[in-house]
């Protein structure tokens, strides 16, 4: 039975089974998803057995698909891992990089030079703010903006940049409300906050303290939150580095509280593998490098 099984089939079965779409799965494989469609159909035609029940709203994994997932997971990991590791035994930097960054100005530098550096590699990157989950599994790369402790997650994470943070507020805001000296002062004050990221509405402080403030003002942009805090549009939480010039001017006022805010921390996330990828830990080395020395 074995000769008669493709392992292409099996690979686009697992990533069916994950995903429940078939284009996702094929997103996730980088190929069109006629093909992952068609390797499906002729690992279920050699099996003699459905694997999925399809309709047009849904899709979801028969008895037989549950049960031959939880067998050849494992297996088809354990191959991906003997082949990776036999990989590594050379230091050459080559392949297909998959990365998803946020938007930042010096990405785009940091993206060309390694490409220029190393000719085999052939990149693929997309910009988002936020890794939604089942989305990244296509990526090598993922790098992420959090403040505080890492939520638990199948991925390896290794910090590449720290920005401390201040909490700052324009002098007309301060005109019409009281400069507040504590957390459960800022509280029930307008504020500035993410729409997505890093959980919204709760600012994080320092030792994991969260607090929930009042907003009706959410971006997903530290330039944009600059200038709505410049306008007194509400208090906003930024990297001392992004308005320090704004303070020196007299733009924005930082606001000394009884605790300070958490760093702000751009996270590199990678495959939990035992041996990451030479691709992967070449462009870890080259970002890390390239922040020590300009960021």
């Amino acid at each position: 039975m074995l000769d008669k099984v493709e392992l292409k089939w099996l690979i686009s079965f697992e990533a069916v089974f994950v995903h429940l779409s078939f284009k996702q799965a094929s997103e996730q494989l980088a190929l069109p998803t006629s093909n992952v469609s068609r390797h499906v159909a002729l690992l279920e035609q050699q099996l003699n057995v459905r694997l999925f029940e399809r309709t047009t709203r849904k899709m979801r994994p028969t008895e037989a698909g549950k049960k031959l997932y939880d067998s050849t997971f494992s297996l088809l990991g354990s191959l991906q891992s003997a082949l990776q590791e036999t990989s590594l035994q050379t230091e050459q930097v080559s392949g297909h990089l998959k990365i998803m960054t946020p938007d930042l100005p010096f990405m785009g530098e940091v993206l060309a030079s390694f490409v220029a550096q190393n000719s085999l590699i052939s990149l693929s990157c997309d910009t988002q703010l936020e890794a939604k989950e089942g989305v990244v599994d296509g990526f090598d790369i993922v790098l992420s903006f959090n403040r505080g402790s890492l939520e638990d997650s199948g991925w390896v994470a290794k910090e590449v940049a720290r920005w401390p943070s201040c909490v700052v507020a324009a002098p007309n805001l301060l005109a019409l409300y009281p400069k507040p000296t504590s957390l459960q002062e800022l509280s029930s004050l307008p504020c500035i906050t993410t729409l997505s990221v890093m959980q919204g509405a709760p600012w994080r402080f320092k030792e994991d303290h969260l607090l929930t403030v009042q907003s009706s003002y959410k971006v997903n942009s530290g330039n944009i939150a600059r200038a709505a805090a410049i306008q007194g549009l509400g208090f906003a939480i930024l990297p001392f580095h992004a308005c320090e010039k704004a303070i020196e001017q007299g733009q924005l006022l930082e606001i000394k509280l009884d605790r300070e805010p958490e760093d702000l921390v751009l996270n590199v996330f990678y495959s939990g593998r035992k041996y990451p990828l030479q691709k992967v830990k070449a462009f870890i080395s080259h970002l890390s490098d390239y922040l020590r020395h300009n960021v």
